[in-house]
C-alpha cells in the first residue's frame, strides 16, 4: 500500500507541478504583453530578451567548419575534414585539447562584452551562455564537469563578480553538468594581459593558477570544460588547464564568448 501511495503521491505532485509550470508560463506571457522584455543592448522592446536585431546582426558567429584545436574559423568547408586542425595547432597545440568560441572578437562584440565584464551588466551572462551553449554542444555532451577561469581575490573584490563563473552557472545548470566554481583559484595577483605580447602573457600567467584540494577530487579523471569570456592568445586558459591536468583531469576542452581573428598572430 505505501508504494502505491508512493506512485499516487509522485503522480499528484507531478500534475501540480504541470499546473504550477503552466500557470507560471501564462503569467510570463502576459507579463510579457503589459511590459515586454527589453534588449540587453538597448532600451528597444524585444520578442525576447536578447539583443535588438540590428545588434544581433552584427555579431559574426563562428560556424562549422572551424579548428578543433582552437575554434577559429577555415575559411573554405573542409569537407571530410571539417574538424581539423590549423597549422598553427599541428605544429603547437595548446595544453586544453578542443576549443570553441561562439563569435569573433570584433568592433561588434566588444562592445556587449565590455558592458558586461566591466559595466556590471549581467543580464548578458544567460545570454553569453546559450550562445556557448550552442557553439559548444559537441564539447558540453562530452564533458564531465564545468569550471571558469577564476580572478584573483583582489580583482574579484574590485570587479565584485568573476564574468567567466556567471556564464559557466547557467551554462551547467542547462546541460546538468556538475559545476566546479571553486576547483581553480588563483594563486598570484598578476598584472592585466591587455597590451601585452603572445611572450608576455604566457609568463605572465605561467604559475598564476592551482587547483584546490576539493576541485582535485571533483576533477580527477573526469572532463573539464574551462570557460572564459575571451580568447586572446590562449596563455590563461593554457595556465588553467596545465594545472586541471596536472592535478589529475582527463582531459580539459575550452569554451569562449568570442575569440580574437589570429590568436597565434599577435606579436612575440
Amino acid at each position: 500500500m505505501a508504494g502505491q501511495n508512493g506512485v499516487w503521491r509522485r503522480a499528484w505532485e507531478g500534475a501540480g507541478r504541470g499546473l504550477r509550470d503552466g500557470s507560471r508560463l501564462w503569467a510570463r506571457g502576459m507579463a510579457d504583453l503589459i511590459l515586454p522584455p527589453m534588449a540587453h543592448d538597448s532600451r528597444e522592446a524585444t520578442a525576447a530578451a536578447g539583443l535588438t536585431p540590428d545588434a544581433w546582426s552584427r555579431i559574426r558567429f563562428l560556424e562549422a567548419p572551424v579548428c578543433d584545436g582552437c575554434g577559429a574559423a577555415f575559411e573554405m568547408d573542409g569537407g571530410e575534414f571539417a574538424d581539423s586542425r590549423c597549422a598553427a595547432c599541428l605544429a603547437r597545440p595548446y595544453a586544453f585539447q578542443r576549443a570553441r568560441a561562439a563569435c569573433l572578437y570584433d568592433e561588434h562584440s566588444r562592445g556587449l562584452i565590455l558592458r558586461f565584464k566591466h559595466g556590471d551588466q549581467q543580464q548578458f551572462a544567460s545570454l553569453f551562455a546559450r550562445w556557448i551553449g550552442r557553439a559548444a554542444a559537441e564539447l558540453i555532451i562530452e564533458a564531465d564537469v564545468i569550471a571558469p577561469v577564476p580572478l584573483h581575490p583582489f580583482r574579484l573584490l574590485s570587479r565584485r563578480f568573476n564574468q567567466a563563473a556567471e556564464i559557466a552557472r547557467p551554462l551547467a545548470r542547462a546541460a546538468g553538468l556538475d559545476y566546479a566554481p571553486d576547483a581553480l583559484i588563483r594563486i598570484s595577483h598578476t598584472a592585466s594581459q591587455g597590451g601585452r605580447s603572445r611572450r608576455g602573457r604566457r609568463l605572465n600567467v605561467k604559475a598564476a593558477f592551482t587547483v584546490t584540494e576539493a576541485g582535485r577530487r571533483r576533477i580527477k579523471g573526469r572532463r573539464v570544460l574551462l570557460i572564459d569570456d575571451v580568447l586572446t592568445t590562449g596563455a590563461t586558459s593554457e595556465a588553467c588547464a596545465r594545472a586541471l591536468i596536472a592535478a589529475g583531469a582527463r582531459a580539459v576542452d575550452l569554451a569562449v564568448v568570442a575569440r580574437v581573428r589570429n590568436a597565434r598572430e599577435i606579436v612575440m
